[in-house]
């Protein structure tokens, strides 16, 4: 089969090289863009009379039927074709016959691809953004089931102090705030077209870059051409705001995986999200969660692949230009269906309310309460710190803890200790007490929530 391009060559490709350098097993997912792109420029190249009407309706007709075909998935695809591109072009012409070679007028493949992935981020960015606030609206919701719930909050992974559970998830609400903040501000950097830079220099025709973009629904134009085919920047960034995501993700199943263990006990996952084991019966794995926390991997080796291809290019394009497509589609597809996994693991997640306050009775957790208690009585908060933290010592040495301790046992380290020592103690006191703005007391939480519903209905 003759290459579209193949004028200038006397020799022909093996068929393994032809396979090594074809593009068409992973691109064909670019189809779509493709051909509406295709449209966009054959309906400008009408409008400006660099091809007749009829000839630019003919194409038009040809495209439509193999936008249908695609929908239906009955294109067929062919290595020989190498790319989404070359391989349309050759479909269009077994539609319509000759006239199908007018369609690249003014174009190059290498503003046509560009174009194409501007396209696809824009579409699947914006469906990430929505699963985002699909899975903030479920923190939202268990987070308000569970602001009165105790658990220990940890530094180091030890026992640090006392705090809500829902003030926890809120806590993981901020970061995929944050999250899809940074995909809704990079969009105005996907939203650009850079139809219309042809291979680099632009093109000696009339065309009309402002139709074509106005068409495609950009809100911009790349203003100079080596940049419009040669950036990468913008796929680049959704590959670093996605990795972000992903760590926050892994870091929330990190912690769900530990509270699903015979250690923990905190909550239990329906079996939707859990597996059981080949040869040990009582198994109950929490996969799911560990699955998301292992493609992060693939994510952020998806981030450094392209940087790493990126990184010694010089203007304008490089066939290493081909390595920036499997990495964005693995993104989109693994951040998507993540999110979807942890929406509903969250969800559905089953919490033992019991099991987490018990869990804060039993340590020493409520030392700061201590240390706070003897400073509110005058005593310097160093000299509180270290008096509290000798009398740990001691309890760990007896095997029992600061509630444990007899009245007469606090007198005798300070007369400024009052009987109210033990409800300053408990769990709940410590909790509702830290209400400084932004901290775990309920009345705080609340207000979190609140703010997070506000946020999310105004948006």
């Amino acid at each position: 089969m003759a290459k579209l391009w193949g004028g200038r060559f006397d020799g022909k490709n093996e068929a393994w090289i032809d396979a090594f350098g074809a593009s068409i097993p992973f691109d064909q997912q670019l189809a779509k863009q493709d051909i509406t792109g295709s449209l966009a420029h054959v309906k400008m190249l009408g409008s400006t009379g660099i091809i007749s009407q009829e000839e630019a309706d003919q194409i038009i007709a040809g495209l439509n039927t193999l936008a249908e075909k695609s929908a239906a998935n009955a294109l067929t695809f062919t290595i020989e074709n190498e790319d989404i591109h070359l391989n349309l072009e050759k479909m269009l012409h077994d539609e319509i016959g000759p006239v199908a070679g007018k369609l690249h007028t003014a174009r190059s493949r290498n503003d046509q691809v560009a174009t194409d992935m501007h396209l696809y981020l824009k579409e699947h960015v914006q469906d990430i953004i929505e699963k985002i606030t699909a899975f903030r609206e479920v923190l939202i919701a268990k987070a308000e089931e569970h602001v009165e719930t105790i658990m220990p909050g940890y530094t180091h992974l030890q026992h640090a102090q006392p705090i809500s559970f829902g003030h926890h998830l809120m806590a993981y609400y901020g970061m995929l705030t944050r999250d899809q903040e940074r995909l809704s501000e990079s969009v105005k950097r996907i939203d650009l077209s850079p139809l219309g830079c042809a291979a680099l220099a632009g093109t000696t025709f009339p065309i009309d870059r402002q139709q074509t973009a106005k068409e495609l629904g950009f809100g911009g134009i790349y203003t100079n051409s080596l940049d419009g085919v040669s950036d990468r920047d913008f796929i680049l960034e959704f590959l670093s705001n996605s990795s972000i995501l992903m760590m926050h993700l892994s870091r929330f199943c990190e912690e769900i995986i530990l509270w699903c263990s015979h250690e923990f006990k905190f909550v239990e996952l329906t079996d939707t999200f859990s597996t059981g084991s080949s040869i040990m019966p009582q198994k109950k794995n929490p996969d799911m969660a560990e699955l998301i926390r292992g493609k992060s991997g693939r994510v952020f080796g998806d981030l450094m692949g392209l940087l790493t291809v990126m990184k010694g290019l010089p203007l304008a394009y490089n066939k290493d230009l081909q390595e920036d497509k499997e990495g964005m589609f693995d993104t989109v597809h693994t951040v998507a269906t993540s999110l979807e996994i942890m929406t509903g693991m969250i969800q559905t997640m089953n919490v033992h309310t019991q099991t987490m306050h018990d869990a804060t009775e039993k340590d020493f957790s409520n030392a700061t309460e201590l240390a706070d208690y003897l400073a509110t009585k005058g005593i310097p908060f160093r000299q509180a710190h270290e008096i509290v933290g000798k009398l740990v010592l001691d309890c760990t040495k007896k095997g029992i803890y600061l509630q444990d301790v007899a009245f007469n046992d606090y007198q005798a380290i300070s007369p400024l200790i009052e009987e109210d020592i033990y409800d300053t103690l408990s769990s709940k006191t410590a909790v509702t007490r830290r209400n400084s703005l932004g901290g775990t007391g309920f009345d705080q939480v609340i207000e979190q929530i609140k703010l997070a519903k506000d946020a999310l209905n105004a948006s």
